[in-house]
């Protein structure tokens, strides 16, 4: 395996993950935090950057996709979590994010915001992002090798700028990040979503790998965890670069959210021009992503439904389209709740996969740690979308790093143990 397919297949996962997540949350976290900028960062970088590395890699230990791995728990279990899983990254929230975030970044600043700007392009995006899905071939392939590194020259044209132009001092943190800023950036870290979308993304990356002839279990799993290190020291600088950038746009203004803040930063930098190439070239880079997430989710669903890959491409697309006219605000706020529940569970099922051979692979131990971890996780996704529950939650509060938004920790490894411990009196 030569460095140079590490590299490639490096910034091809780079650009698999590069969306509208990886752009708006770190700004957000920076002019949230202040002073705590960098505690806050390096949380959200453990489960922005981290988690996605170990998930690829947890892949390529296994040779297989999600579904196979969740089916370890149980089949229907594998069925109903690949497909939120999908659907999250899909129609729900990944591909409406993609195209409200290239709306308010290239239309915005000069057509302002309104229901009717926002109607227009995204009918424009997703008629587009509908026709191109339908046969991608090499094209989508092509614009994300040279838009890649474009948008990357970009963000950081935009960041050096920041560096020499936004020297205004760091404000104090929000009351969000004034105490424990580190776990609060390493919950904010789930939004970006890119631990679950890497759920779906390994196999794309084992069989790259594979396809360079790379055959035995411990050359793929060592290439895998290389091209993962690529991905995410690239994802580390964008997100530490883009963030400082928040941190330093407090004093200069009230904004609606990530997206809103670059804006204003490239406006301030280098003009509106700035703000039209940057707007551009993120709203082009949101396209390409949707057009693979479509793709993603035509071919999955293809398989367990007995619907074409044409009508489920024109379903997704239509869903996203609906709901992406909700705007960024509105898709922001639902999709914490959702992804609140579902990183909990991905997260366990990643660290039982690495942990699959000490336990002899046994399913009362998959199944101990999962239940419990949703429980829990449940009720975190409930109360992130505002519903109160007292009495419930006063028991939750004597759960171990509860107040750390880690309540479900505890209760996995407990699950886990007791399903070790029986393993034996179940015939699993």
């Amino acid at each position: 395996m030569l460095n140079k397919d590490i590299f490639i297949i490096g910034f091809m996962l780079f650009a698999l993950f590069f969306g509208a997540g990886n752009l708006i949350y770190p700004p957000t976290l920076g002019i949230e935090s202040g002073t705590s900028y960098w505690a806050a960062i390096a949380g959200f970088i453990l489960t922005g950057v981290g988690l996605p590395i170990i998930a690829i890699t947890a892949i390529s230990f296994s040779k297989s996709d999600v579904r196979e791995l969740a089916d370890r728990v149980h089949p229907l279990f594998g069925l109903i979590f690949t497909s939120v899983v999908y659907l999250a990254i899909g129609p729900f929230f990944g591909i409406p994010r993609a195209a409200t975030v290239g709306y308010e970044m290239s239309a915005v600043p000069f057509t302002g915001d309104s229901n009717l700007s926002l109607f227009i392009f995204t009918t424009v995006f997703f008629v587009l992002v509908f026709l191109v899905s339908l046969n991608p071939s090499k094209m989508v392939d092509r614009i994300g090798q040279i838009l890649t590194p474009i948008l990357l020259l970009g963000i950081f044209g935009l960041c050096i700028g920041g560096f020499f132009l936004l020297q205004n001092g760091l404000e104090p943190p929000s009351e969000k990040y004034s105490n424990a800023a580190f776990f609060t950036g390493f919950v904010e870290g789930y939004l970006t979503m890119d631990a679950i979308a890497s759920l779906a993304f390994g196999i794309i990356v084992v069989n790259a790998f594979k396809d360079r002839g790379v055959t035995s279990q411990k050359k793929l799993v060592l290439s895998t965890l290389k091209a993962g290190v690529v991905t995410g020291i690239a994802l580390t600088i964008v997100y530490t670069s883009i963030g400082w950038i928040g941190a330093e746009m407090a004093t200069k203004g009230s904004y609606n959210n990530g997206s809103d803040i670059l804006s204003s930063a490239a406006n301030i930098i280098f003009g509106n021009f700035g703000s039209l190439l940057l707007g551009v070239i993120v709203t082009l880079a949101c396209f390409t992503t949707s057009v693979g997430l479509v793709v993603a989710l035509g071919q999955f669903f293809t398989q367990i439904t007995n619907l074409s890959y044409r009508w489920i491409a024109l379903i997704v697309t239509i869903g996203s389209y609906l709901i992406a006219n909700q705007g960024l605000n509105t898709i922001i706020n639902y999709s914490v709740p959702v992804l609140v529940f579902i990183y909990p569970i991905a997260i366990v099922l990643i660290m039982l996969t690495f942990m699959h051979r000490l336990f002899g692979g046994a399913t009362s131990v998959y199944r101990g740690a999962i239940i419990l971890t949703a429980v829990i996780s449940f009720y975190d996704g409930l109360a992130a979308f505002g519903i109160e529950m007292a009495n419930v939650t006063s028991v939750m509060e004597k759960l171990p790093l509860f107040n750390i938004g880690l309540g479900w920790l505890v209760p996995a490894l407990f699950g886990g143990l007791i399903g070790w411990l029986f393993r034996k009196k179940v015939n699993y």
